[in-house]
């Protein structure tokens, strides 16, 4: 009579039989896919940077032309208006709830002071924040752009087995372009922060729209090339420690 088999062990002639519960190579794969569009959504693309436009916009015009109670109010009502649309629409989200949170607690700032430029405060603080990670994973050496890049999308397999921060082309690629990534969260900070000291409230909207997503964008125009150079390299065979 011969025994039951046991779950636990695997069959010799299908070694694929047990442990068929455990991440596989397809799980990491769906893994990243599922983050890479995740990524995406938080961009937004083109219509990403109107939700951001809009409201700031909205609460300029309406500011000059009544007063800063009737601006905040409809800031946050153009806010939730796009949210609503792309929800009606069967859109993703998650740009304009973050977009409508951004709004929100920069409306609370501003109504507490009473001070139109405060509305702009929130979105300096982030800058600056932002920029905080990104620097610091440079000076450690795990460049933070790489540590997400590689995550998503690994580079070709080194024939040494040595990571991706101990090839000195995708090393570099990846320093140089947390720096830029870096100076973009710095200058935006910066140059918005100068502008509300001088109560330039007017070119502070300027300066967050211009230098929002198509500075962003820039960085990532340069950070894909330099990664796409430096993998060029590697697939060549230069695999030299940094």
């Amino acid at each position: 009579m011969t025994a039951p088999s046991d779950p636990a062990h695997s069959d010799p002639a299908n070694p694929g039989s047990a442990n068929s519960d455990a991440p596989n190579s397809d799980d990491r794969l769906d893994l990243r896919e599922t983050m890479r569009q995740q990524m995406l959504a938080s961009i937004g693309g083109w219509t990403g940077a109107l939700i951001t436009a809009i409201p700031t916009a909205v609460f300029i015009v309406v500011n000059v032309a009544t007063s800063l109670r009737v601006a905040i109010w409809s800031a946050v009502g153009a806010a939730l208006a796009l949210t609503v649309y792309r929800l009606v629409r069967r859109q993703s989200i998650q740009q304009a709830v973050s977009g409508l949170f951004g709004v929100l607690v920069a409306a609370l700032i501003a109504a507490r002071t009473g001070h139109a430029r405060d509305y702009f405060l929130f979105g300096i603080w982030t800058s600056f924040a932002y920029a905080v990670p990104f620097a610091v994973s440079v000076v450690v050496r795990r460049p933070l752009v790489g540590v997400l890049w590689e995550f998503l999308d690994p580079s070709p397999t080194d024939p040494a087995d040595r990571p991706w921060h101990k090839r000195r082309p995708l090393f570099a690629a990846y320093a140089w372009s947390t720096v830029a990534v870096t100076a973009v969260f710095l200058a935006r900070g910066g140059v918005q922060a100068a502008l509300y000291h001088h109560d330039a409230t007017g070119w502070l909207a300027a300066a967050r729209i211009v230098m929002g997503y198509p500075l962003f964008i820039a960085a990532v125009g340069v950070s894909f090339w330099l990664v796409r150079r430096a993998r060029r390299v590697v697939s060549a065979g230069d695999h030299r420690a940094p």
